[in-house]
């Protein structure tokens, strides 16, 4: 029932971008997911819609910020073709009555108003699926739903962790912090033994900063569960902050990813339809080596770290690395 009942929740509940030059095979193509391709002028063809018929994207157009509503396009096409590798492969599907149920109600038909509450990546991603095809986008977020609430309840990941913070007392800089997270992963990632050692050091002056081995359920905080943690394979390492509002970094060497039995946690936390919405993306992290597909860089670069598309390089919001000398494991 509970899985029922969160389904039917989320299926019920202009200027042209300026950019650079396409990469190979991509002339006039936004992007070319398994070498089928999406034009720019369809990415533009929406963005001019999000325009014309919601007060948001006005909005938007206003502030200039109708870049963000491309990527988000580039962005949606790409997680529905991981979307729908993933329902093959892990067997999940929307039943058709639902889907019909849903588009009668049509919870997208509603025009964005310029005033909306909530954060901005959020508004946009909302203001893209009422562009898109609805029963796509319908569809796109039941199963990703589905795919998290499979799971949420199971998937357990062994950590070696450091967090990264501005010493007490003095003023934080987001730009030192970053890269001192970014070579810290790639301390991490120099061999299958570095980061055990360098978190052992770490903690003999610091055992809040830093753990060995310590486990974490998706289940306990299925807030964390969207991060990029919970995606990553066994033998690779991650440093990105857990609240980008905090100025603070985790730098993580994951060594093992279960998922085949439901757990017991304490404070086991229900997760909201927002957060399995996010959770549900992040469970599309595994199957990125099953698509190919390729960003025209005007609209960015895909980021893992935030399963997004980022304005370019130094824009992402994290890493992820491989450990050298050994081989990186889904499941």
């Amino acid at each position: 029932m509970r899985r029922r009942r969160a389904l039917v929740g989320v299926l019920a509940g202009s200027l042209l971008l300026a950019g650079c030059n396409a990469g190979p095979g991509q002339v006039g193509a936004a992007v070319l997911i398994d070498g089928k391709s999406v034009s720019v002028d369809r990415v533009q063809q929406m963005i001019d819609k999000a325009v014309r018929e919601h007060p948001y994207g006005q909005k938007l157009a206003k502030e200039h910020k109708l870049d963000l509503v491309g990527r988000e396009i580039v962005r949606q096409e790409i997680l529905h073709e991981l979307t729908e590798r993933a329902a093959q492969r892990e067997g999940v599907r929307v039943d058709e009555s639902l889907a019909v149920a849903a588009l009668q109600k049509d919870p997208l038909a509603t025009p964005m108003e310029a005033t909306q509450q909530g954060d901005t990546e959020t508004n946009v991603q909302q203001l893209v699926a009422r562009v898109r095809d609805h029963r796509d986008a319908l569809v796109d977020a039941a199963l990703q739903t589905q795919l998290a609430l499979k799971y949420v309840d199971k998937l357990v990941v062994t950590v070696d962790h450091l967090a990264i913070s501005a010493p007490e007392g003095t003023t934080p800089n987001a730009n030192e912090l970053r890269e001192q997270a970014f070579e810290k992963a790639r301390q991490f990632a120099a061999s299958p033994d570095a980061a055990a050692q360098a978190v052992a050091q770490e903690a003999q002056g610091d055992s809040q900063r830093a753990g060995l081995g310590d486990k974490a359920a998706a289940a306990q905080s299925p807030a964390f569960a969207s991060t990029v943690m919970f995606g990553s394979p066994v033998n690779s390492v991650t440093a990105f902050q857990p609240t980008p509002e905090r100025p603070e970094w985790l730098v993580v060497a994951v060594r093992e990813r279960v998922a085949d039995k439901p757990v017991s946690v304490d404070q086991e936390a229900q997760p909201t339809a927002q957060q399995l919405a996010k959770v549900g993306v992040r469970f599309l992290q595994p199957y990125l080596d099953q698509v190919d597909f390729t960003v025209n860089p005007r609209y960015g670069v895909w980021d893992v770290v935030g399963m997004d598309l980022a304005a370019n390089e130094s824009s992402k919001k994290g890493i992820v690395l491989t450990v050298h000398g050994a081989t990186p494991q889904q499941r």
